[in-house]
């Protein structure tokens, strides 16, 4: 069978599984100009020759676990990313995929066999080789329901990307070769267009089966990555150390990584301010500005690929009416949101995709903010005089949304014209996530930052029948979008991808599962001195080329 062989430098001809994120790039980390006082400035004293060089990034919440196939949350991946690798990654910038732990792959004509040489001589962090039966010790773990180290309550970003686990009607992996130590082959049961693009994501990053064998992966990481796990102390840091046999030659230029955590957005930026950290994302959109003026500081912006929402249980009453979480919708002030919350760094959401990825239906006009609207559709749901119902708060700042707290209260008052009664309730965010996942809810705010630039990473793993239970948060269960986006995933040609994905989006907007509230362009904040910085549009990234002086 005629292969086509990808390398490094071929790896943009590949249509069946290239997405670009639409984004723009965003410029790498430099000090601010101020030409009025650049030659007035002492510049920042180099560090002595032998002494560490340290990096101490604040944010908002801490890791769930280390081992990055258990969670779904950006702050479990900003740690793991530099302590595992990938088969395949992204450039720095885009979703463009590029080599990772596989330096080149062949594909078949027919779209079902992906063969992926493998990088020679990469040594796990505990001195143990990676190689393609290590690949394979990993697949086998995540998709096969009684290997002795699956998670007996599942993987969700296994389940929601790979369309179940062995054996279920839709799983697209049907077999892993080993061809020989450094040669892994897949074999799938249909052809998935984003399929090496969802290899790249952070979740299927290849662990030591050592590590894993021992039973404490999540608590003590082995990846190949270029820092190695040092500490950590709960709730408060995470420290790593630089990978001295990284084969990636040159990198890191780091010696220590330090992830802090500061819950609250304003008392993050005071630590920067006084030297306490380094670099901080969760920045409050309305300080971005005061940071660009400061010469000591520099202003970031990761390129949008989000959305903020608030979610439904469809499977409990009142909201398993559609016409409830459509008034729901007209009752939501969202230009009122995004400027309040917002700071125009963000914009009104229609669709739970932005529009910054290809396959938006921009033809879809949003739900206006309307009272009368809202009132008549809750009268005609059976609900004239309203009803009163629980609603979950983030605890944490997150990209999409900055301060879930006070946008839970303006929602509130929103709802509340309509003779909808919230009683707002929060928890650690662990648990947060936890309960959202299980559908142990009424309402929530949550959101998505996506993982490597496909509609599919949106409307399949958020909405999907199949992924109820992982990142189904509504719990949304529509046969004819599923048969839309399963179509969408077996095709290679894009023109009928965007076809499949605008229809699907249609119907997500008549059922109204969740209300789209905004897509940001989130603000990071560093001192002027972090150099090679660069923010990634999937919202979180490894540090491996940062330096600072």
């Amino acid at each position: 069978m005629k292969k086509k062989v990808l390398t490094a430098a071929m790896t943009s001809l590949l249509a069946l599984s290239m997405v670009l994120a639409g984004c723009s790039s965003s410029q790498p980390a430099q000090q601010p100009s101020d030409q009025g006082q650049a030659q007035q400035q002492t510049p920042p004293a180099e560090p002595a020759k032998n002494e560490p060089k340290q990096l101490i990034i604040g944010r908002g919440a801490d890791t769930k676990s280390l081992d990055p196939i258990r969670e779904t949350d950006g702050e479990t991946f900003r740690v793991t990313e530099n302590i595992y690798e990938t088969l395949v990654s992204y450039e720095d910038t885009n979703t463009t995929v590029i080599p990772g732990l596989a330096e080149s792959w062949e594909i078949s004509e027919d779209g079902l066999t992906y063969t992926f040489k493998l990088r020679q001589g990469v040594k796990f962090h505990d001195g143990t080789d990676f190689n393609a039966e290590a690949v394979k010790f990993n697949f086998d773990r995540w998709m096969d329901k009684s290997n002795k180290y699956h998670n007996p309550e599942g993987f969700p970003y296994y389940n929601d990307m790979f369309g179940g686990y062995k054996g279920d009607p839709d799983h697209v992996i049907k077999e892993i070769k080993v061809v020989d130590a450094h040669t892994i082959q897949f074999v799938l049961n249909r052809t998935q267009a984003p399929f090496l693009a969802n290899l790249g994501m952070s979740p299927f990053a290849i662990a030591s089966p050592k590590a894993i064998e021992g039973g404490k992966l999540g608590d003590e990481p082995v990846g190949t990555g270029p820092f190695k796990f040092a500490g950590w102390k709960r709730n408060d840091i995470i420290t790593l150390e630089k990978n001295p046999d990284y084969w990636n030659k040159g990198y890191p230029k780091l010696d220590k990584v330090i992830f802090k955590v500061i819950p609250e957005n304003t008392a993050r930026l005071t630590a920067l301010t006084s030297g306490e950290i380094d670099l901080m994302d969760g920045l409050n959109p309305d300080d971005a500005e005061a940071v660009k003026e400061n010469k000591d500081l520099q202003l970031l912006l990761r390129p949008s690929m989000n959305v903020g929402y608030l979610a439904f249980n469809t499977e409990k009453k009142p909201f398993d009416n559609p016409k409830v979480r459509q008034a729901i919708s007209h009752a939501i002030n969202k230009p009122e949101m995004v400027k309040a919350f917002y700071s125009g760094l963000g914009e009104p959401a229609t669709n739970p995709m932005p529009p910054s990825l290809w396959g938006y239906n921009d033809q879809i006009k949003d739900r206006e903010y309307n009272l009368d609207q809202a009132k008549k559709l809750l009268a005609e749901a059976g609900y004239p005089n309203g009803f009163k119902v629980q609603f979950m708060a983030m605890p944490v700042p997150r990209p999409y949304i900055p301060d879930g707290k006070k946008m839970a209260e303006a929602i509130q008052q929103d709802l509340k014209k309509i003779g909808i009664e919230t009683e707002i309730v929060t928890m650690e965010w662990a648990t947060y996530l936890e309960k959202t996942r299980l559908g142990e809810y009424e309402m929530c705010l949550l959101g998505w930052n996506g993982d490597n630039g496909d509609p599919d990473n949106f409307l399949y793993t958020l909405l999907d029948k199949n992924t109820i239970n992982g990142n189904n948060i509504p719990r949304y269960s529509n046969e004819e979008v599923h048969q839309l986006l399963l179509k969408a995933q077996s095709t290679s040609d894009q023109k009928e991808r965007e076809t499949l994905y605008k229809k699907a989006q249609e119907l997500i907007f008549n059922d109204a599962p969740l209300v789209p509230i905004a897509h940001s362009t989130p603000p990071i904040a560093a001192k002027a001195g972090v150099t090679g910085y660069q923010p990634h549009p999937k919202g979180s990234e490894s540090v491996e080329k940062v330096d600072i002086q």
